[in-house]
């Protein structure tokens, strides 16, 4: 982060009243000009950033079932990758699991067409979709663990929806009354969460440096989308230990970026 000249604008949001903290706000600072701000220092209108991130959405979903995990998804998800939206077909039947076709040989082979049970759903199996063989391919070059390439099956997007509602991590917790050393009265929370292994896709959009002032002085940190991009590249570490969102002293948020090369439409 340039040498961590500015550190302090990492996690701030704005300043206290005191005049300490917020972001800096500056343009040759990498975080406040790539993530964006609220408020400078300065006291100046705050700024979007030169990174602009998408929802996330499930792409494999990890599922127990009687011969171990398996990663599920769906046609929807699917098209979503560039190079799969054109090739995605229809499933034949969209009450049956897809699955490519293994050697019998093959260790983690589900005994062909036998039924598989997704949590607590059990489904017929079959190998008879065209687009499978693409799907595989595909995933291999977004640098999808070998463990879950061997474990991948497609259902509807009917059945998407329901199988990952229905296998949600779920976690519980009580408010302590500190006088009673007990639960307080109808203080029981219950949350749910993606499971660990969940496989996330999401849309970085990097714009162009050159078409943005703060303050009324050009950007100098970055002068390309790419330069922007190598910025944002520089936090996924902190993704993988500090997590993001609420709840990170669970264990919950953290995310390993497997597949961060792919540039399409620079400007």
């Amino acid at each position: 982060m340039s040498g961590n000249k500015y550190p302090d604008c990492a996690g701030q949001g704005q300043s206290r009243k005191d005049g300490s903290g917020g972001h800096c706000g500056k343009s040759d600072c990498p975080v406040c000009t790539t993530f964006g701000f609220a408020k400078g220092n300065s006291g100046s209108g705050g700024f979007a950033g030169l990174a602009g991130f998408s929802d996330m959405y499930v792409l494999l979903f990890p599922v127990a079932t009687r011969e171990g995990p398996l990663w599920v998804t769906a046609p929807s998800a699917l098209r979503q990758i560039t190079g799969l939206k054109d090739s995605i077909k229809s499933l034949p039947d969209n009450n049956s699991v897809y699955r490519i076709l293994r050697d019998n040989n093959d260790p983690i082979n589900l005994g062909n067409n036998d039924p598989i049970n997704l949590g607590w759903l059990l489904l017929p199996v079959k190998t008879d979709w065209q687009s499978m063989n693409s799907v595989v391919t595909e995933l291999k070059k977004m640098k999808i663990p070998e463990y879950i390439d061997n474990s991948i099956t497609v259902v509807s997007d009917k059945l998407f929806s329901h199988i990952i509602n229905s296998n949600l991590e779920v976690r519980t917790s009580v408010a302590i009354d500190p006088a009673t050393g007990s639960a307080e009265d109808g203080a029981l929370f219950t949350y749910e969460a993606l499971p660990r292994g969940t496989i996330l896709r999401w849309t970085v959009i990097c714009r162009n440096p050159s078409h943005f002032k703060i303050d009324q002085e050009k950007i100098k940190i970055s002068t390309t989308p790419e330069e922007v991009y190598k910025n944002v590249k520089t936090a996924f570490p902190y993704l993988e230990h500090l997590g993001i969102g609420g709840m990170a002293n669970r264990g919950m948020g953290r995310l390993l970026v497997l597949n961060d090369a792919t540039l399409e439409n620079i400007d």
